[in-house]
């Protein structure tokens, strides 16, 4: 139990911080995208307004103001400004001299009939005509004013006769991208791998406390199980004497409950032992080779009467000729615990199916019975100890609600695996899947 609670720790500590790194490494290579989307969209504006080029500079570095525009004491015309549409929030592009030579874009006139009027490929070289008009034919196919054709930004922009469709390279800007997630994806994996090996290292000691606890607990159980052993084999010694001196004829009704609720305690301290040398692994198990599906067929075949006196079909689909190397004391226990539960908490006149089958190297143990009163929360709590469906916690039954637990331990102790499962028409399902690698079938 505490590798399982440190491989929790371990487990919750390295989803927390692959979380954390997610979203922060997320949110900056989305912001990084944007930002390349951005740019790309500024110099299609610009491209876009000037009619596919770069306004042209005076020799002092400003560009020349067109006819009717007033110049600007910061270099720009009156009338440069974001235009509305697809391309509106683009932001402010900064210009310098160098600009019209570092971008490099291409664009592709239509008339209005679709055909093509003109290409400019002055600013680029990776593309010819035939592969700009390609893609400028593609770009209108699809209908979208703007979008990403392979490497290359592009944007619709309607004329008074056609259309015309500008083209900018963006392959050093998303090789940049592409390069800046690889290594931050990489950063990522080794930080949270590093997370994960310094967690599981320390998780000995985060889990000290409880680990303390719980085996004091153990212990506890342990010991006070072999101390209260004395007390109960002197109150049934003395419980004997009395009965020899008491007159047969007059039989005693306190001495009868004593003795009953005596019984009862010894089977629970005897339990409680067996649970925590079991879950303590200090439980010496004979592991041999025997006849599962015999073993299986007797322990059910015992619980025949109980069934028919309350009432209750039981039924057997056991596979036969099957062998499994285990603890056979054990095995009798677990199925005589999951029989049981099912006899006791059955409705009235249902039928009880006990199966044992082999699936693929292991074998698989299941009892199911009829469970109206039993509710869909309640499954999981079912093997926790001392846990009762019924809150009354009646002793008519004759349970104490340990088990299951037992049960579950005798499954674990053989590499294996206990559940319950409620089904859509209330029939309790106890499936037991024994042993990996340990069940084979007899010759």
């Amino acid at each position: 139990m505490i590798k399982k609670l440190r491989v929790k720790v371990t487990l919750l500590a390295a989803v927390s911080v692959a979380v954390v790194l997610f979203l922060i490494l997320g949110t900056v290579n989305i912001l990084n995208y944007r930002g390349v989307v951005r740019d790309a969209d500024g110099m299609l504006r610009i491209l876009a307004d000037n009619d596919g080029k770069f306004p042209e500079r005076q020799p002092g570095g400003d560009r020349k103001p067109e006819s009717g525009e007033k110049e600007r004491t910061d270099g720009q015309s009156e009338n440069e400004k974001p235009e509305d549409g697809p391309l509106a929030g683009a932001g402010q592009m900064q210009i310098s001299k160098e600009t019209p030579f570092e971008t490099r874009y291409f664009s592709v006139q239509f008339a209005e009939d679709g055909t093509v009027t003109s290409t400019d490929l002055d600013q680029i070289a990776a593309v010819d005509e035939t592969e700009a008009k390609e893609y400028a034919e593609n770009v209108v196919d699809s209908g979208k004013k703007r979008g990403f054709a392979a490497s290359y930004r592009y944007y619709c922009k309607e004329l008074s006769e056609g259309s015309m469709v500008i083209f900018v390279d963006c392959s050093k800007s998303l090789a940049t991208f592409q390069n800046f997630l690889e290594i931050s994806v990489l950063i990522a994996l080794l930080g949270l791998l590093a997370v994960t090996l310094l967690v599981a290292g320390l998780s000995g000691r985060i889990v000290r406390p409880f680990a303390e606890s719980y085996e004091k607990q153990k212990r506890f159980i342990t010991d006070a199980g072999h101390e209260i052993r004395t007390p109960l084999t002197i109150i049934d010694a003395d419980l004997a004497v009395l009965e020899l001196e008491q007159d047969e004829k007059e039989p005693n009704e306190w001495m009868e409950d004593i003795q009953k609720q005596t019984n009862r305690l010894r089977e629970l301290t005897e339990d409680l032992i067996y649970l925590s040398k079991m879950e303590e692994g200090k439980k010496e198990e004979k592991r041999m080779e025997f006849p599962i599906s015999d073993v299986i067929s007797e322990v059910v075949q015992s619980f025949q009467g109980p069934a028919k006196l309350k009432g209750k079909e039981l039924r057997e689909e056991i596979q036969p000729m099957l062998t499994f190397n285990g603890d056979m004391k054990g095995i009798r226990k677990l199925t005589g615990i999951l029989v049981d539960n099912a006899v006791k908490y059955a409705d009235e006149g249902g039928k009880i199916v006990v199966e044992l089958k082999a699936q693929g190297k292991n074998l698989q143990l299941t009892v199911s019975n009829p469970a109206q009163s039993v509710k869909k929360e309640q499954v999981e709590h079912l093997f926790d100890r001392f846990y009762r469906g019924d809150e009354s916690r009646s002793t008519k039954t004759g349970g104490y609600g340990i088990g299951l637990s037992i049960a579950k331990a005798v499954v674990t102790a053989h590499h294996g695996k206990l559940h319950a499962v409620l089904t859509e028409d209330h029939i309790l399902k106890m499936i037991a899947v024994l042993g990996r690698d340990t069940a084979k079938k007899r010759k």
